[in-house]
């Protein structure tokens, strides 16, 4: 078959994880994706998702794409590939246009998992600096872009303990991002993202722990873009991320199920990765939906996604042809074996 595969690329000139390109792949995984479906005999055409992608779509027609672009404007931009996709009849892999904008909007994550009764830390958001608000949160508050990934506009000030701070952090978020504002209350608990593939019967494959206990005094406990980009890198042992994860039978029975439970009510495809805290309770809550998890192919770099497919046994080639697989199977259209 004749494969798309849709992307945004870092430039290779960057040296430092900027918030501009922060969410972009780099280059290597890029080409390591396009080796790994080629690996089962299919041609591979790379396709930037840039404002010239629906002339190379239309030129190319592709029989069908792998979809990993970020998208480059807007605050639906995860979306536009899939519309485009759509609208030109082209099948893809990954969550379509309603599930990407939903998951990338947090506040509308968060009030569809309330309403199919998935628990999820108390929030509010906040549109502009002068709304005036009762806040009946319990401090500590976590304070976020409304339309960020990659912890983008999350720094080591976001939890907030008053409302001196709380007032700051929505200004600067306001000021520098240009957007709404997500206000929730911050859980102490131990964290865990859930990977998942499939879809008539998704497989929940191994829980991975983030265990921030080795950061230095001062540095909050949370993936903030200081820690995911400063002490969560190759060859700091600082960050643990760990899979599978060391819980007992019933914990894990209550992260998988409200895992699979969010993947469904979210009507999410193909595969995905679901970030969740430990309530006081001990009560697994889910504060984030990601329909285009990182896809890193160096075990060095604790990509959630791959680290959780390599524990389930799985090469990163197998990984990114399950992906395939899945997507093909949902248009009926021939699947690969796996190598």
């Amino acid at each position: 078959m004749r494969i798309g595969l849709t992307y945004n690329a870092k430039p290779v000139d960057q040296l430092e994880p900027g918030e501009q390109f922060a969410e972009f792949d780099d280059i290597k995984t890029i080409h390591t994706i396009r080796d790994a479906i080629a690996s089962a005999g299919h041609e591979v055409i790379l396709i930037e998702a840039d404002d010239d992608a629906p002339y190379r779509l239309i030129k190319h027609r592709p029989d069908f794409v792998f979809n990993i672009a970020e998208g480059m404007y807007g605050e639906s931009r995860e979306s536009h590939t899939p519309a485009l996709l759509e609208s030109l009849r082209i099948p893809f892999s990954g969550s379509g246009v309603k599930v990407q904008a939903n998951v990338l909007n947090k506040h509308t994550t968060k009030m569809l998992l309330r309403a199919y009764d998935i628990p999820t830390p108390a929030f509010r958001l906040v549109r502009t600096k002068e709304e005036p608000f009762r806040n009946n949160l319990k401090y500590p508050l976590m304070v976020k872009p409304n339309g960020e990934g990659s912890s983008v506009g999350i720094t080591n000030d976001s939890k907030v303990t008053n409302g001196e701070q709380l007032k700051r952090q929505i200004a600067r978020i306001i000021d520098r991002y240009h957007q709404p504002v997500l206000i929730e209350e911050f859980l102490e608990g131990r964290e865990f993202t859930v990977s998942i593939l499939g879809n008539e019967s998704p497989l929940v494959l191994p829980i991975v722990e983030i265990d921030f206990n080795g950061l230095p005094p001062g540095i909050n406990r949370y993936d903030s873009f200081e820690v995911k980009w400063d002490y969560d890198s190759p060859g700091k042992d600082i960050i643990k991320v760990i899979c599978p994860a060391e819980v007992d039978s019933t914990l894990e029975e209550k992260i998988r199920n409200v895992s699979l439970k969010t993947y469904r009510a979210l009507e999410c495809l193909d595969f995905c990765r679901i970030d969740l805290r430990l309530d006081e309770k001990g009560i697994p809550n889910v504060f984030e939906v990601n329909a285009i998890p990182g896809l890193i192919p160096d075990p060095k770099e604790n990509s959630r996604f791959p680290k959780a497919c390599y524990a389930a046994g799985m090469t990163y080639d197998q990984m990114i042809l399950a992906i395939l697989n899945t997507g093909l199977k949902r248009y009926n259209l021939p699947t690969t074996s796996l190598p």
